[in-house]
């Protein structure tokens, strides 16, 4: 079956993020009038901004027409996805952190992929793929994410390298359907049952190797991350429990 790669959505969930919001937005215009042929849209969706996120927000979709500028009001990355997918016209839509720590190159990689096989329905970027080249993470940034793939391979058997890169595509029908599948959690942890739920869906997923660089002005509590990490891997294996687990497909 034939399915158009006509546009594309890409979703930035921001929180306080008056010092990168207007660079990465501009460099993603930058990249998508030079590099990309279909039309492209830039979703901005503020969690909840206590800074001068919402007047920066406000004036780039005032200043470009591929912006759009959403208050979300709720904080977390789950939720602002979510609200994105719901609000997507576009073929294909996906989110992206706002400080581009994933080289934009596969951005228009994505979309080669998604137009040249039909069969295509999920890209998710891979910082630990034996061909991914990482820049730049810190050690314990880097211990919290290993170990949380080591779980979730242990515990869902997940086939995918990677779970939290910040770089993640479907096809619009695709996602819609997980929004309907999962839970509501509002925080990074959704994003990892979105694609364990497409494994088991038997999704074919592309798990591409990126080139990604370590922000240095992100922060992490490490002892907290890991607390939350272990309380949503139990609550998604209870739910998770009496499912049928689908092929994952590459």
């Amino acid at each position: 079956m034939k399915r158009e790669v006509n546009s594309i959505n890409l979703l930035f969930p921001v929180l306080n993020e008056r010092l990168r919001l207007q660079k990465g937005i501009e460099t993603t215009i930058a990249y998508v009038r030079e590099q990309v042929t279909i039309p492209c849209k830039l979703t901005i969706l503020d969690n909840g901004s206590e800074d001068e996120t919402p007047e920066i927000g406000k004036k780039l979709e005032e200043a470009y027409p591929e912006v759009t500028y959403v208050r979300v009001g709720e904080r977390g990355v789950g939720v602002a996805f979510r609200k994105g997918i719901e609000l997507n016209d576009c073929d294909i839509v996906g989110y992206m952190d706002i400080d581009l720590s994933t080289d934009l190159k596969y951005l228009g990689k994505t979309i080669e992929m998604f137009q040249h096989d039909p069969e295509l329905q999920y890209v998710n970027g891979t910082r630990f793929s034996k061909e991914s080249d990482t820049k730049g993470r810190k050690w314990y940034r880097k211990i919290t994410s290993m170990g949380l793939v080591f779980l979730l391979k242990t515990i869902f058997h997940m086939k995918a390298t990677d779970a939290l890169c910040g770089f993640t595509f479907l096809r619009k029908e695709e996602a819609e359907q997980l929004v309907a599948e999962s839970s509501q959690d509002n925080g990074w942890f959704y994003t990892v049952e979105f694609l364990l739920r497409a494994e088991r869906d038997g999704m074919k997923i592309c798990d591409m190797p990126v080139e990604w660089q370590e922000d240095y002005n992100t922060t992490v509590k490490v002892f907290k991350t890991i607390k939350n990490y272990i309380i949503q891997i139990h609550r998604l294996r209870k739910a998770l429990k009496s499912e049928k687990k689908g092929a994952y497909k590459c």
